[in-house]
Parts: structure tokens; C-alpha cells; sequence
């Protein structure tokens, strides 16, 4: 637990007390050069590290991992560092606002702007999965799906949007998030259920009371539940 009267302060601790967490993934020539600018330009890391206090003198990097980096590749013995609470929303929002972590929205309530930012930033990345996907299509098609309903990411492969199965849709992971409503138990609206799965439209037709649904293929069940 992180020591109250700690928390907000800017500390300069000592290298050996603080552990790197999930350190960084910075380039070796960018550590070692920034290390050599360091050193010579007086030592001190005028941008701090954020940390968290694990015990008695003992702490852990949550942000600024590259600043840590450099400061021990520099051999400094001491480094400037602020302490923050252990929380795990601390934790996170520490991360995004050093940039080391992307920031997710959540889906199911997303606006149409947020959604096609989200995009926009996934399309734009080097190498992108989705670097085919056209913006506006996909934009326009998850905007206007029931996507409050949905479990998963799934249903964005029948969008034909030109998200498909695979590292496209798992992409999105990478910037969305889900907290789906619960689904009603009668639904009729045919664009809703065309989003579902067909295990679970046997389900909502077994609840209905639907006769011969064992063989019927998706597109039967979608008919036969969007009937009053």
C-alpha cells in the first residue's frame, strides 16, 4: 500500500529501489543515445517517473518506463520520481497519458465520430490489417448495427464492411471495448438478427416456441423470428 502522505510527491529515489514493471520496448540506440545526452547535459531527468510504492523503500515503474530506461543505461544512482497511488485505474490512465498504452473506447455506446477516429488510428498504423478497410463504409455500417447487444466482435464480419475473421477483427481489440445490454427475449427486427450468431437465434426461437427451427438455416430463423 502506498504510503498517504506520499502520494503527489516528487521523490528522488534511489535506482535500486524501484523495479522496471513492464519496462520498455524502445529501440537500444535510442536508450543508449538518449543515456549519452543525458550524462551530459547534467543527469537529471526533468521529465519524472511515475511509480508506486510496493513496500518499505521499494517501488515499481507504472509510467515513463523510457526516462527509467535512460536513466539506467546513463548509471545514474538516483532519479526524480513522483508517487502515485496503487490503484489499478492509476495504473491505467498513467500508461495512456505516457503514451505507453492506447486508450480503448467503449463500443456499444460509442458515437459515430469516436468510432470512426477509432478506425481511422487502426487503418493509419504501419502494416495495418485493416489498411484496405474503406473508412466510411465500416464507420457507417458498425455506427447503425444493434452493437449494444453484441458479446463480441463477431457481428462485424456480417457488416460486410470488409472487416473479416482473423487479424482484422482482432485488430479491433486493440482500441474497443464491449459492455453489452442484455438482449430481449422477443426480438423482430430482421437488421438485429442478422447480427446474431445461429446458436443464438435457436435459442430465441426455442424460447418462442418456434416448430422445425433444428433445420432451419440462419437466414429461415431470421424470417421466422422477425414475424409478429
Amino acid at each position: 500500500m502506498s504510503n498517504p502522505r506520499d502520494i503527489g510527491n516528487l521523490m528522488h529515489l534511489y535506482l535500486d529501489e524501484i523495479s522496471p514493471g513492464n519496462g520498455t520496448d524502445a529501440p537500444e540506440f535510442l536508450l543508449k543515445a538518449s543515456a549519452n545526452l543525458l550524462n551530459q547535459k547534467g543527469g537529471r531527468n526533468w521529465i519524472p517517473v511515475i511509480v508506486k510504492e510496493t513496500g518499505e523503500d521499494k517501488y515499481e515503474v507504472i509510467g515513463n518506463s523510457f526516462v527509467y530506461a535512460v536513466a539506467e543505461k546513463a548509471g545514474l544512482e538516483r532519479i526524480w520520481c513522483i508517487i502515485a497511488d496503487d490503484s489499478s485505474d492509476t495504473v491505467e490512465i498513467t500508461k495512456v497519458l505516457a503514451g505507453e498504452e492506447v486508450p480503448k473506447i467503449n463500443l456499444s455506446k460509442a458515437s459515430r465520430d469516436e468510432i470512426m477516429a477509432a478506425l481511422q488510428y487502426l487503418i493509419e498504423q504501419p502494416a495495418s490489417a485493416l489498411k484496405t478497410v474503406k473508412l466510411a463504409v465500416a464507420t457507417n455500417r458498425i455506427d447503425e448495427a444493434p452493437r449494444q447487444y453484441w458479446k463480441n466482435f463477431e457481428p462485424i464480419t456480417n457488416l460486410k464492411c470488409g472487416i473479416t475473421k482473423g487479424k482484422k477483427l482482432d485488430a479491433l481489440k486493440q482500441v474497443f471495448y464491449l459492455t453489452p445490454q442484455t438482449m430481449p427475449d422477443t426480438i423482430t427486427d430482421a437488421d438485429i438478427l442478422k447480427t446474431m450468431s445461429t446458436a443464438d437465434l435457436k435459442g430465441m426461437a426455442k424460447k418462442r416456441g418456434i416448430a422445425g427451427l433444428s433445420k432451419m438455416k440462419k437466414d429461415e430463423l431470421v424470417v421466422a423470428l422477425s414475424k409478429n
